[in-house]
């Protein structure tokens, strides 16, 4: 467009440090790592300055005056595009040059004006940037053609997704091939999608599908890619069994086309597994991660982190089963892995970690979930804030291993922890504050300090009453707690108030011949019995007596140990 020399202009804010590096390459290069927009318009430019020096004041504003020849400018060296029959503000002149543009810095000074505002003149060079070019090259191959449809799947790869959908909504009202209306509205879905908008993604997905089906082979690669995408979007607005009818379309067009070994299949089976798996049906998840794993194995090097997330989902759904020997063979394999291939403060390692600590715990091998949750922790404290609830939530973990050892003091050392970030870094009514407190107080129980463990309990309580609907399960097992510290410390009357109220709660919420509500019964006999009121006890003993004969045989010790006792009250009177 342009026969000789011009400018073009940008502005913007640099920090202290960015500014002094700046002011270090005079005379040197200096190469944008992103999509650099610029005006002709100076004023245009200047306006995004002083923005810059509004927004703080340690922060300096940058001119960048760049002078372009036209020699310098080729589509292989430095493609630039004029937008402003595109832009939402025609009246910038904006152009924007791709992202391997490379500058020479002649001069910086600063201006008269104000002392935070600096000019930098640029002039462009083909002298080139080996990395920044071989990364534009990349992008090229993903995006393929030229164009402005390459410009819009630009503008979505760089996440400036209102720019995108601009560009794809020019494209479509000036297309009339229905090839590229598929692909300009599959476009749109994508950009809609990373913008949150998944009605709208399904929309435009669907009338790229619609055109695909129609125009192309049943078995085309195209097809297999609006079906995956299409589930993807079912799946993250729970409609599972529409996300399985689209994966497996894709999968089937993928079996067709691919040779058997081909990573994307495998990564259509795992897509498949996963959607199992958030469906509860973690057979077949394995089935599919299985087949999987099977394909990775053999395309895959032997540490590569796909392997070690699939052998990782593998290892979820052996604990998931029960399968508890089976599902520490692979998160072993996931966890050697990551080893190999991690720093040894990341925090997927931590998380690795933290995988097989649970699994140990759900065995009961609490000295090696101890092990583990430790490495788990180590990490966490090296690579998340001080007040990080991660961090709150690791040493729990801790306390609750140390708990079931029996380490009760040890267990209160990092339940304490725990707690200290939580009360700062989360509301002061959160559950998770109350699991916490919870927590506490099932230790000093365990150590029979029953007046501490009911000042955490009642921590609990008062936090659960107000985050929790009224009839909620852990309100009735914190109400049954608070009964039971209140019974072992004699106070009968209040024991009584909070198993009745744990009682009504639970009457309400499961079918009447459940066992909690036997257990109910049976606590609320219990006081009665310690209160001397034999009647009262028998009455509530027979309730729990009826629900435990309705599931154990009449031979079992429970339903044998409480006739008895229920003929014993009876005769007492």
């Amino acid at each position: 467009q342009f026969q000789k020399q011009f400018l073009v202009y940008r502005g913007q804010g640099l920090s202290q440090e960015d500014f002094k590096h700046l002011r270090e390459i005079q005379d040197g290069l200096l190469s944008f790592n992103n999509f650099l927009s610029t005006s002709k318009e100076q004023r245009v430019a200047l306006g995004f300055a002083n923005d810059a020096l509004g927004k703080s004041p340690t922060i300096l504003a940058v001119l960048f005056i760049m002078t372009i020849h036209p020699s310098k400018i080729t589509r292989t060296t430095t493609p630039y595009a004029m937008i402003n029959d595109y832009s939402a503000f025609p009246i910038e002149e904006e152009i924007l040059f791709t992202m391997h543009t490379v500058f020479r810095v002649r001069d910086i000074k600063q201006t008269t004006t104000n002392d935070r505002l600096w000019e930098v003149q640029l002039t462009l060079t083909d002298d080139s940037d080996p990395q920044l070019a071989n990364l534009t090259n990349c992008i090229k191959k993903e995006i393929g053609g030229t164009g402005w449809h390459p410009m819009a799947t630009l503008m979505y790869k760089v996440g400036d997704f209102p720019r995108a959908e601009e560009l794809y909504n020019e494209l479509l009202s000036n297309s009339t091939d229905d090839i590229d209306k598929a692909n300009i509205y599959h476009g749109l879905g994508l950009v809609y999608k990373s913008m949150g908008n998944y009605l709208k993604t399904l929309e435009f997905y669907e009338k790229a599908m619609k055109i695909r089906e129609t125009i192309l082979p049943p078995n085309h690669k195209s097809l297999a890619i609006s079906y995956n995408d299409i589930a993807v979007v079912y799946n993250f607005m729970s409609q599972h069994e529409k996300a399985l009818e689209f994966y497996k379309k894709s999968n089937k067009i993928v079996k067709e086309i691919l040779p058997p070994n081909h990573p994307d299949l495998a990564s259509s089976y795992n897509n498949i597994a996963l959607l199992y798996s958030n469906m509860g049906d973690y057979s077949k998840a394995l089935e599919f991660y299985e087949k999987a794993v099977e394909i990775e194995e053999i395309s895959l090097p032997s540490n590569h982190p796909d392997l070690a997330g699939t052998f990782n989902n593998i290892g979820h759904m052996y604990n998931k089963m029960g399968n508890y020997s089976k599902a520490l063979e692979f998160f072993g394999k996931s966890n050697k892995i990551a080893q190999q291939t991690l720093p040894a403060n990341h925090p997927n390692l931590a998380i690795s970690y933290n995988n097989i600590a649970m699994l140990y715990y759900s065995m009961g091998h609490y000295s090696k979930a101890l092990e583990f949750f430790e490495k788990s922790n180590k990490i966490a404290q090296q690579s998340l804030p001080a007040n990080d609830p991660h961090l709150a939530m690791s040493y729990n973990r801790i306390g609750e291993t140390h708990s079931k050892m029996g380490n009760y003091v040890k267990a209160l050392e990092f339940f304490e922890k725990s707690i200290e970030i939580e009360e700062i870094s989360l509301p002061p009514n959160h559950p998770g504050l109350a699991i916490s407190y919870d927590n506490i107080a099932a230790t000093y129980c365990s150590m029979d300090k029953y007046s501490k463990a009911l000042e955490f309990y009642e921590k609990a309580v008062k936090i659960e009453e107000i985050a929790l609907p009224p009839n909620h399960p852990n309100l009735a097992t914190s109400y049954n707690n608070i009964g039971l510290m209140c019974k072992s410390m004699n106070n009968y009357s209040k024991a009584l108030e909070f198993y009745e109220k744990s009682m009504k709660i639970i009457e309400t919420t499961i079918p009447s011949n459940h066992p909690d509500l036997a257990t109910s019964y049976s606590n609320i006999g219990g006081v009665y019995f310690a209160k001397g009121d034999h009647k009262k006890a028998a009455e509530y003993l027979e309730q729990a007596l009826t629900i435990h004969k309705m599931s154990l045989p009449a031979s079992h010790p429970i339903i044998q140990r409480m006739t008895q006792s229920v003929k014993q009250l009876k005769e007492m009177g």
